[in-house]
């Protein structure tokens, strides 16, 4: 169990891992996206700011006196008219980058090609090595003014920061769905580790019980052998009874302790391939025989030749009787039928009988461990729920399919279907 348990961890790290990687790729992928798409807008407010500034207007107008500090015709200081430039300025590319649709503190330094500064940006100017800058040629009237090229350029600060802002509606529900995907696989492998844990504890209170119990149950066993000899004849039939429910009760603790090591994985079963017709018969033959003693009527029908199959013919034996002492068990005036047949390289048992029948509602569960199917509030049959779940288990190992078709008061039929090793 301990190596399953590391190998479902190693699973959900690598998974997670897988994911993480995944989600990664998808945020590079993302970033990429985002940094076209800001190249694209940038592009755009480049030209729209260019064109702008390339005209006569009331800006360029105001950035051409303050350049040439010239304050001849403005009634304003040369401090105000750079302070008034600089704030203008400002305020018309955060227009057009808002135009644009970016969003994103900016600085701007606007210069001349022989490196003379003529305004900055209230916020400290970016250089290209701090972040990315973005050179805007000023063509028209400014140029023309000052006989001179010149440059204006935006500078934006952590641009990543601000292409994870812009994919946070994929990011943060990306982290959250992980999240809950990681929490659910830890709550449910701790919830599988400690119902492995309840099932283990329970098999082995069970098998301890029933190993207690075969002791005395073979005292019990081997007293009535002892007394039957010498009691009077009269008490002999209570002897008989105490005999017989003694090797009764044995039979009940034995499947007990088959289905516990079993379920613990100690126990395998060791197939061979076998031809089960003849074991069939026989159990057709002796189930015929109790029919006689009993009002049960039951009719069985084998079709010729061999059946070979991989099985373990002791549990497939019992499988085949625990049905037949079903259908005789649930029905008040047992009518009961065995076919066996072969189609399409696989043998085919059915087992039906014309008892109470089952509710669609508890097909689905007939098979669970310890259920067992009610009669109003109570058990008609006593018994511990275990023998269909033995069945189902052992078709299982044999690789094989058991499948029911019941109708309220009509009756049941279980079909057992196995794979044939050859043809006869």
């Amino acid at each position: 169990m301990l190596t399953k348990r590391n190998l479902f961890v190693f699973v959900f790290v690598i998974a997670v891992i897988g994911l993480l990687v995944v989600q990664y790729q998808y945020l590079r992928v993302g970033l990429g996206l985002a940094k076209v798409q800001f190249s694209d807008k940038i592009d755009k407010a480049r030209e729209n700011i260019n064109s702008e500034l390339s005209e006569v207007n009331s800006l360029t107008y105001t950035l051409g006196n303050a350049i040439r500090k010239d304050t001849s015709e403005v009634k304003i200081g040369l401090d105000s008219l750079e302070k008034a430039s600089q704030y203008y300025l400002n305020d018309y590319i955060s227009y057009q980058l808002n135009v644009s649709g970016i969003d994103t503190p900016f600085s701007y330094t606007l210069y001349s090609r022989d490196s003379i500064t003529y305004l900055n940006s209230v916020r400290p100017h970016l250089t290209a090595k701090d972040n990315l800058t973005y050179p805007i040629q000023i063509e028209g009237y400014l140029p023309q003014l000052l006989q001179k090229e010149i440059i204006l350029e935006i500078g934006f600060e952590d641009l990543n920061k601000y292409f994870l802002g812009q994919l946070r509606g994929l990011i943060i529900p990306g982290l959250l769905f992980l999240l809950m995907i990681i929490f659910v696989v830890i709550w449910v492998l701790r919830s599988f580790y400690l119902q492995r844990s309840i099932n283990t504890t329970t098999n082995e209170f069970i098998n301890n019980l029933t190993h207690e119990l075969k002791t005395p149950v073979f005292s019990i066993g081997l007293a009535s052998k002892i007394l039957k000899e010498d009691v009077p004849e009269n008490k002999k039939e209570v002897v008989e009874l105490i005999r017989t429910e003694s090797d009764r009760l044995k039979k009940h603790i034995d499947k007990v302790l088959e289905l516990a090591s079993m379920e613990s994985g100690k126990k395998l079963l060791q197939f061979q391939e076998i031809d089960f017709n003849p074991d069939l018969k026989r159990i057709c033959e002796g189930f015929a025989l109790l029919a006689k003693h009993e009002t049960i009527e039951f009719d069985y029908e084998l079709e010729e030749g061999p059946y070979y199959i991989r099985a373990e013919k002791f549990h497939l034996e019992n499988v085949i009787g625990n049905l037949l002492e079903n259908a005789r068990k649930y029905s008040d005036q047992p009518i009961i039928k065995l076919k066996a047949h072969t189609r399409r390289g696989r043998l085919l048992i059915s087992i039906s009988d014309n008892g109470q029948g089952i509710a669609k509602e508890d097909i689905k569960k007939i098979f669970s461990k310890y259920y067992r199917v009610k009669n109003g509030d109570v058990h008609k049959v006593k018994g511990y729920g275990l023998g269909l779940y033995y069945v189902q288990k052992i078709i299982k190992m044999h690789r094989g399919k058991i499948s029911v078709e019941s109708e309220l008061g009509k009756g049941t039929k279980f079909i057992l279907s196995l794979k044939l090793t050859k043809n006869g």
